[in-house]
């Protein structure tokens, strides 16, 4: 195990490990603990009590942060020439269409989030084996394939995310940056949380949060009371 350094030793000491924090707690302690010396990303971790094996048990959705991720996010906009100015104007850093294909093809993928067209999608299919693994699959569900394609361009860069449950039950989702104040951190953190709360799948019995963690990059996880809202 990697040894630990001075100032992580003081972080870890900062939180206590039998302490369930409330969201504010939490919010303010996060920033406290960071120990890199650049805007380290913000991260929610939830484990829900569900078996996403059973496809009525998934959890999947999309959220808008209130104010934003703090990540500058990069588009690619797959649009017939039609919709190019829409999506330009609305911010997209990538727009086109063959040429981008090709790219990708090529094993391309510079970018964070990619916004489609229905029409578009039938192209897309074969390259599932580059784009499916690395989360870049444009889907109807969380709104990226649209022929509203100003408007998802724009609220992707707003702070717009997509998250899903991973084969542990647990759902893991950037809500910010250590620079923002903890009042944004805690209000993206309870967007999320609510956001999870309405998607709680009817098949699924028992507790359904199980267990909410905040933590920064490279800094201890800060157990959240599950009860927050």
């Amino acid at each position: 195990m990697a040894k630990l350094t001075k100032k992580q030793k003081e972080a870890r000491a900062k939180v206590d490990a039998n302490k369930i924090y409330n969201l504010d707690e939490a919010s303010a302690l996060v920033k406290e603990i960071n120990t890199t010396k650049f805007d380290a990303s913000v991260d929610l971790a939830v484990r829900l009590g569900v078996d996403p094996r059973k496809a009525n048990q998934m959890v999947r959705g999309v959220v808008s942060l209130p104010h934003g991720t703090g990540k500058d996010v990069k588009v690619l906009a797959l649009v017939t020439p039609d919709k190019e100015a829409e999506a330009k104007e609305a911010g997209a850093d990538y727009v086109g269409l063959d040429e981008y294909l090709q790219k990708i093809k090529e094993g391309w993928t510079d970018v964070d989030v990619i916004v489609t067209m229905p029409a578009v999608m039938g192209k897309l299919g074969p390259l599932g084996r580059v784009l499916g693994p690395r989360g870049l699959m444009p889907n109807p569900k969380s709104g990226t394939v649209t022929m509203e394609i100003g408007k998802a361009v724009a609220e992707v860069k707003a702070g717009k995310i997509d998250f899903k449950v991973d084969k542990y039950g647990i759902v893991h989702a950037a809500i910010g940056k250590v620079s923002f104040d903890a009042q944004k951190i805690k209000e993206n953190a309870t967007e999320l949380i609510q956001t999870l709360n309405k998607l709680k799948p009817t098949a699924a019995k028992g507790v359904y949060v199980k267990s909410i963690y905040m933590s920064s990059t490279m800094s201890p996880g800060i157990a959240i009371d599950t009860k927050t809202n």
